[in-house]
Formats: structure tokens, sequence, C-alpha cells
């Protein structure tokens, strides 16, 4: 099976984002976002978008659209901002932590996007973003280029198809398309129920104390599961916390 991907092209509708000099943060992510989800489409990726057009949904939404939807990984798109125009320039990745495939995928977006011309400002931990803290499967979000640098909005209209080009190059490369070999994926599951009613009120116990599950149907059981861990020591982390807040666990793998 191809690897899925759900795109996220940030702010939209009466949310503009950064805004410079009459540009919009909203247009230029939904812009990008739909072109570089044509090239993974091309290279066998099956793409879904939280927006398509000019439209808002929270960040909790975006989320849990991921998540519903069951993709592998979730790429947000951003344009960056200064409280000082023309001062900063770059582009940089934020995760929710500096570990696993959403490390070395930002990496990979991050160096070829400096290839196109942007200066690297490198990969950042930020594990309070909902967007990143609440989705079960591998986040990055990028921010291409501060909107009030005059040098990266030059850049970024210059050289849109090639920035497109280099996202997508830094997602197929992480993913090895070539050669896809799937790793393991780590989760810890707290209930497993044939009515769905109660399983959606222990995920909502859960995500009230900001841990990130979801429900799985699988087997005609509705399968309550947090994370989506690419190791057995940080499903184990997870497991424990999960043990103290005073809940079963079994951690499983797919």
């Amino acid at each position: 099976m191809p690897y899925s991907i759900m795109l996220d092209a940030g702010h939209g509708g009466r949310d503009p984002g950064a805004v410079f000099n009459g540009r919009q943060e909203k247009d230029d992510t939904l812009r990008l976002v739909l072109a570089i989800g044509e090239i993974l489409a091309n290279n066998g990726i099956d793409v879904q978008y939280t927006r398509t057009t000019d439209v808002y949904e929270s960040p909790y939404q975006k989320a849990m659209k991921a998540n519903n939807a069951g993709v592998d990984f979730f790429i947000s798109i951003h344009r960056n901002s200064f409280p000082t125009d023309n001062v900063v320039s770059g582009v940089e990745s934020l995760v929710y932590d500096l570990s696993g495939i959403k490390l070395q995928m930002a990496e990979n977006i991050n160096e070829q996007l400096e290839a196109v011309g942007f200066v690297n400002l490198g990969v950042k931990a930020r594990p309070n973003l909902v967007v990143l803290r609440r989705t079960t499967m591998p986040a990055v979000l990028v921010e291409v280029g501060f909107i009030n640098s005059d040098t990266d909005n030059l850049l970024f209209d210059n050289n849109f198809d090639d920035i497109a080009q280099a996202i997508a190059s830094g997602i197929l490369d992480t993913l090895e398309m070539d050669n896809i070999i799937d790793p393991p994926v780590y989760r810890i599951q707290v209930g497993a129920f044939r009515n769905p009613t109660y399983a959606n009120r222990l995920l909502n116990e859960l995500l009230e104390q900001d841990f990130p599950a979801t429900i799985v149907d699988q087997d005609r059981f509705f399968r309550v599961q947090v994370g989506n861990f690419d190791t057995l020591d940080d499903a184990a982390a997870m497991e424990q916390r999960l043990k103290r807040a005073g809940y079963p666990t079994v951690i499983v793998s797919r």
C-alpha cells in the first residue's frame, strides 16, 4: 500500500495568519499545499488535505481530521513572521520532539529548501503546538520563509515551482520511494469495546488530559489507543504515564 499524507494549508477563512503589505499567509500556504500535493500524488502517495479552499478550521479540528483519516504523516505548511520587518529570513521546520522519522523528514525538507536559496534555520521542537501534539502520526510543520521579509517573498514568488518540488522531494526522500520498508509503529491500547459509545467516552477523557488518543475500528472492536511511536522506548514511556494516570495498558504494534 502507498503511504498516505495529509497536507495542511495553515490558517484559512477568517484567520489570515501573518499579514504583510496586504499579503496573507493563508493564501500562500493554500497555493503551495496544492502544488505539493500534486507532485506527491504523481509519485504514488495517497494525498489528503485539511482544506482546498479558503475556509477556517481550528488546529484541533485539523489534527482530529488527520487522526480520523488514519494517515501515515501530517505536513502543515506555514509562512513565518518576525516583530520587525526585513530583519530575519529563512526556513525552519517544527516537530513535537527531536526524534524519529519526523525529525528526519523535517531535516530533509529544510535541506531541499536551502538548495533553492533559503537560509536554513534548522528544526526545532514545539510540543505545545496543537497540530503537533494532538496528531497521532508523525507530524512536521514547515515555515516556508518569513512573510515580512522581502528577500523570502522574492524567493517564494520567483521559485514557487522549485519550492513545491523541494518540499515534496524532502518528503519522498524520507520515505525512500525506491525501496519502501514500513517500520514498526507502536501504540498503547487502553480499551477495546464493541459499543462505540464507550470507546468515545474513553477517547474524550484521554484527550481532555492531553493524551494523543484515537479510536481504531478493527475486527468489530473499537480500540482506544494512544500515540504513534517510532521506538519501543518512547511507547514504554507513554505507557508509564498512562499507568500512573490509572489506565490499564498494553503496547501494540502495526
